[in-house]
């Protein structure tokens, strides 16, 4: 499955990869404007629903593109490294250096490995490993959401299909088990939307939601 790639090429891109997915852009530009910590209210999540509750639309969207754009930037670092290497082995090390920035986004080494849900890291790994699967995936979650208005239930929906949805557009294997690994991570740092879910009682978008939501 490595073949090809040599240590320094895997090591830099899953440490570098977590590295780049442990900045924790909520808190950074909540603090910077003097918005206070993200940490310190709602349900003390570090992503950009939670920054909106600040009340700071312009803080929440670039949390937003942040977390998106870290793990984006992971796998382009990675796809550049590999250029001249084959798809095949492009695939591999863009996948390794995305799952590690979803990961450092979830358990981030600098807050204590304490991080966020991953759900905008995840579509921005997504869009930038495959980009149809990024944008079909998309598609799913605004689908989902305008139908049901559940910011998670339309998360979820989308990271179980994706791995499917990779192979529909004929992306490399790598592509499927990065898609795979982070949709099963989203779905245990879900596990308390899910269980809302099976109650009823899971906030609606635009609704009021509680401070675990």
């Amino acid at each position: 499955m490595f073949e090809g790639l040599s240590t320094i090429q895997i090591a830099c891109a899953v440490l570098g990869g977590y590295l780049l997915g442990s900045i924790p852009f909520g808190v950074i530009v909540m603090k910077l404007a003097g918005a206070g910590d993200p940490r310190a209210i709602g349900s003390g999540n570090i992503g950009a629903t939670n920054v909106l509750r600040s009340g700071r639309r312009d803080l929440a969207a670039l949390t937003l593109l942040g977390d998106g754009g870290k793990g984006a930037v992971a796998v382009l670092f990675a796809w550049l490294a590999t250029r001249a290497q084959g798809e095949a082995t492009q695939a591999v090390l863009t996948s390794l250096a995305g799952g590690a920035a979803f990961f450092g986004h979830l358990f981030p080494v600098w807050l204590g490995f304490k991080g966020g849900k991953g759900v905008a890291t995840y579509f921005g790994t997504l869009l930038a490993a495959a980009w149809p699967v990024g944008l079909l995936a998309g598609a799913t979650w605004i689908l989902m959401a305008a139908v049901f208005r559940i910011s998670s239930l339309a998360g979820l929906t989308a990271a179980l299909l994706a791995p499917l949805l990779v192979f529909l557009v004929h992306r490399p294997t790598p592509i499927a088990v990065l898609a795979a690994v982070m949709g099963v991570l989203i779905y245990i740092r879900h596990l308390p939307n899910i269980r809302r879910l099976l109650a009823g009682a899971e906030p609606r978008i635009g609704g009021k939601k509680s401070a675990t939501s």
